[in-house]
């Protein structure tokens, strides 16, 4: 079983958290981690398959896989790195530059593990009765390695103040590259306590060329914080709007008891025991919102690849709106609006599709058989109009004139009068 663990990235994502199984290896230049330990599922291709049953039933894949099953779809995945050399995913990855500040070492032996884990519930693909299947197994994988070394676990404390002090991050330029590099889907199974410009610019660019973005909400449900304040830290980039976060949920699907709790979670998928394929083609389990990330992921490219010009929001629409296992009141912090179904998000996608559809109008025709309204007469001067302005205007320029006539005048008449000299009157003296 992959152990649950947080990670951080270096560099200016010193924060920056995987929100499932960790998978990555040790980094070069910096002080290598060691890997968690890892169990080897018993058994073979044809076991996994038999074991994956319960995750494919819960999301409701197979009813979808009769409309769609992700063709033509490029999911990027933020993450560790992948082996491209697996069965399941051999000829569908392609290896996009390195996000990170950090190198990775890619001859470690455990290199790219928890990217790998993630990119088979993405677009795994067994072949017949055997090997492990993804929700979409056939789309691409456009793989983005962001590089993360291990961060203490302290859950009695707060976390470590955010450390993304430059005007980017590796995760912003992931998101873009993506973008820019025909990603319809980006999947970041990984998070940081508190947000970050560069990022909140980067996914508003991505939402504005049609992407849809899903994160995972974080693995700190059952953290001491958690426990006293009954709800969770926000991990970004789940906590950015217009980003789908997702939550975890178990076979029975009852939340996962790890999985944060906040208003973050839009939706959930299951994240407890999750089969999974691991570098050199072994099986191994995934516990983690990094896994439900992965697979509403996939649902997300099944919608994609029926119907490509459809709106990040309304993806959110479909998958919020048919979601199964709904809490009581509708919503809650714990698992969203509930557990994604893929079959009925994509019936629900093609009707908002149809529905904003613009109506076609027969030409010569406007809001049925009524004859149309005659055009407005064209704007121009009218000499009546004209004639009283002017007749008005001069009125009113010889009013004034007159008026400063008579005043002038009048002042004239006043000053006049003072200066007239009094006359003298004599008199005789007396004596």
């Amino acid at each position: 079983m992959l152990r649950r663990r947080r990670f951080w990235a270096a560099g200016v994502l010193a924060a920056l958290c995987v929100a499932g199984p960790a998978l990555a290896g040790p980094v070069s230049a910096a002080s290598p981690v060691s890997a968690p330990s890892v169990s080897v599922q018993p058994g073979g291709a044809a076991d996994v398959r038999e074991d994956q049953r319960w995750v494919l039933e819960m999301l409701n894949a197979g009813e979808a896989w009769k409309v769609t099953r992700g063709a033509g779809v490029i999911v990027a995945l933020v993450d560790s790195g992948v082996d491209d050399q697996v069965a399941e995913l051999r000829g569908r990855v392609i290896s996009g530059p390195d996000m990170g500040p950090v190198q990775f070492d890619r001859d470690a032996p455990d290199a790219g593990r928890h990217g790998t884990a993630m990119a088979s519930l993405i677009a795994g693909a067994g072949k017949g009765e055997e090997g492990l299947l993804g929700v979409a197994p056939e789309a691409s994988i456009l793989s983005l390695p962001l590089i993360v070394e291990e961060r203490p676990e302290d859950g009695s404390s707060a976390p470590p103040e955010d450390l993304r002090s430059r005007a980017d991050s590796p995760l912003a330029r992931a998101i873009r590259y993506a973008a820019d590099h025909g990603a319809k889907v980006v999947s970041m199974s990984l998070g940081a306590y508190g947000p970050h410009r560069s990022e909140r610019e980067a996914v508003s660019y991505a939402l504005s060329r049609g992407v849809v973005l899903v994160a995972a909400v974080g693995n700190d449900g059952d953290s001491q914080y958690a426990m006293d304040k009954a709800t969770s830290f926000w991990n970004f980039p789940a906590g950015y709007s217009g980003v789908i976060g997702v939550g975890a949920v178990d076979d029975l699907g009852r939340p996962a008891t790890f999985s944060s709790d906040n208003l973050s979670v839009l939706v959930s998928a299951p994240g407890v025991n999750v089969p999974v394929v691991v570098p050199g083609g072994e099986y191994g389990s995934s516990e983690g919102t990094s896994s439900a990330t992965a697979l509403v992921a996939g649902v997300a490219a099944l919608i994609k690849a029926k119907y490509p010009d459809i709106s990040p929001q309304m993806v959110s629409q479909a998958l919020t709106s048919t979601a199964t296992s709904r809490p009581r009141n509708g919503y809650d912090d714990h698992v969203g609006f509930g557990v994604v179904d893929a079959a009925a998000a994509l019936e629900a996608a093609g009707r908002l599709v149809a529905g904003a559809k613009e109506v076609p109008v027969p030409e010569g025709k406007h809001f049925g058989d009524g004859t149309l309204p005659t055009e407005p007469s064209r704007p121009g001067p009218e000499p009546v109009r004209l004639w009283l302005y002017g007749t008005g205007l001069v009125a009113g320029l010889l009013a004034f004139a007159g008026a400063v006539v008579m005043l002038n005048r009048h002042s004239g008449r006043e000053g006049q009068a003072m200066a007239a000299p009094e006359p003298i009157r004599r008199g005789r003296s007396r004596r």
